[in-house]
C-alpha cells in the first residue's frame, strides 16, 4: 500500500509541475488546503477515490495512469487553467451580447410602438456591458483587466449623462472624471502591488515546502542506511550457533587465562633466578676476603 501511495504521489507531483500549477492553486480548485496536496504528493496520504477521479479528469488522464509507475506525459506542456480560457471567454461574451440584445430590443420596440428614436440606448449599453465584465472578471480573477474596464465605465457614464442632458449645457461634468480617473489609477496600482506581494509569498511558501521535502528525503535515506547496516550485522540463526559461539568464547577465556598464568610463572621464575645469582655473587666475594 505504501508503494502505491508513493507512485500516485509522484505522478500527481509530476502532473502539477508539468501544467505549471502551484499547490495553492490546485488546492483552491478542489477546496482542499495546500498541506493536503503536499501530503498526497509525498505519499503520506491519499484522497478518496472520487477526488482521485476528479484529479484524473482535471489532468486529462486515467486512474490507471496515476497508479502507473512508468507513467509519462505525452501532451504538450500547456497550463491546465489555460484550457478553461476559451470557455470563460465564450461565457463572458454571451453575457455581454445579451446586454446588447436587450438594447436592440428596446430600440426597436420604441421605434415601432412609440415612434420614438432613441439611439442613446446603445450608448447606455456600454456601461452596462462594463458592469457585466466587472462581475465576470471578479469571478475569473483577472484583476489586470479592471483598469481598462473601469476607465471605459467611468467615461461612458459621463458621456451618456452629457448627451442625455445636452440641452442643459453641462459639459463641465467632464472635470469630475479627472479625479475619478486618478482614483482608478491609484486603486489599480494598489491591486497590482498586492498581487505581487501574494506571488512572492507563494514563491517563498513553495521554497519552504521544497526544503521540508528535501529534509524528509534525507531523513528517509538515513533511516534506510541504518536499517541496511542493522540487517547486515551477523545474527545467530539457531541454537547450535549460539552454543558454538558460547563454547568459542569460553575456550578463548581459558586460553587467555593459561597464557596469563604462564606469563606470571615465568616472571616469578626469573625473579627467583635473579635472587640466586645475587646470593652466589656475595658468597664468592666473602670467600675471597
Amino acid at each position: 500500500m505504501l508503494k502505491i501511495n508513493k507512485i500516485i504521489g509522484q505522478n500527481l507531483l509530476k502532473l502539477r509541475k508539468y501544467y505549471k500549477l502551484t499547490q495553492l492553486e490546485l488546492a483552491e480548485k478542489f477546496n482542499y488546503s495546500d498541506k493536503s496536496i503536499s501530503k498526497w504528493e509525498t505519499g503520506d496520504s491519499l484522497p478518496n477515490i472520487e477526488v482521485l477521479y476528479d484529479l484524473a479528469n482535471f489532468y486529462n488522464v486515467t486512474l490507471n495512469d496515476l497508479a502507473n509507475e512508468n507513467f509519462e506525459i505525452n501532451e504538450k506542456p500547456t497550463k491546465v487553467k489555460d484550457r478553461l480560457l476559451p470557455a470563460k471567454l465564450i461565457i463572458t461574451l454571451l453575457a455581454v451580447s445579451a446586454v446588447w440584445m436587450c438594447a436592440t430590443i428596446i430600440f426597436v420596440t420604441l421605434q415601432l410602438v412609440g415612434k420614438i428614436s432613441y439611439p442613446l440606448v446603445f450608448l447606455w449599453a456600454v456601461p452596462a456591458s462594463c458592469i457585466v465584465l466587472i462581475v465576470f472578471n471578479s469571478i475569473w480573477g483577472k484583476n489586470f483587466l479592471l483598469f481598462p474596464i473601469l476607465t471605459i465605465l467611468l467615461w461612458s457614464i459621463i458621456v451618456g449623462i452629457h448627451l442625455q442632458l445636452i440641452k442643459y449645457n453641462i459639459w463641465m461634468i467632464y472635470f469630475l472624471g479627472i479625479p475619478l480617473q486618478i482614483a482608478i489609477i491609484l486603486w489599480s496600482a494598489l491591486i497590482k502591488k498586492s498581487e505581487m506581494g501574494k506571488n512572492t509569498r507563494q514563491i517563498k511558501k513553495e521554497k519552504r515546502r521544497k526544503s521540508k521535502e528535501l529534509k524528509k528525503e534525507k531523513e528517509l535515506e538515513k533511516t534506510d542506511l541504518v536499517n541496511k547496516e542493522e540487517n547486515n550485522t551477523p545474527v545467530a540463526e539457531s541454537k547450535e550457533d549460539l552454543d558454538t559461539a558460547k563454547n568459542y568464547t569460553e575456550s578463548n577465556k581459558t586460553i587467555n587465562g593459561k597464557e596469563e598464568s604462564n606469563s606470571k610463572g615465568q616472571k616469578k621464575h626469573e625473579s627467583i633466578e635473579d635472587d640466586d645469582f645475587g646470593y652466589d655473587f656475595f658468597k664468592e666475594k666473602n670467600d675471597i676476603k
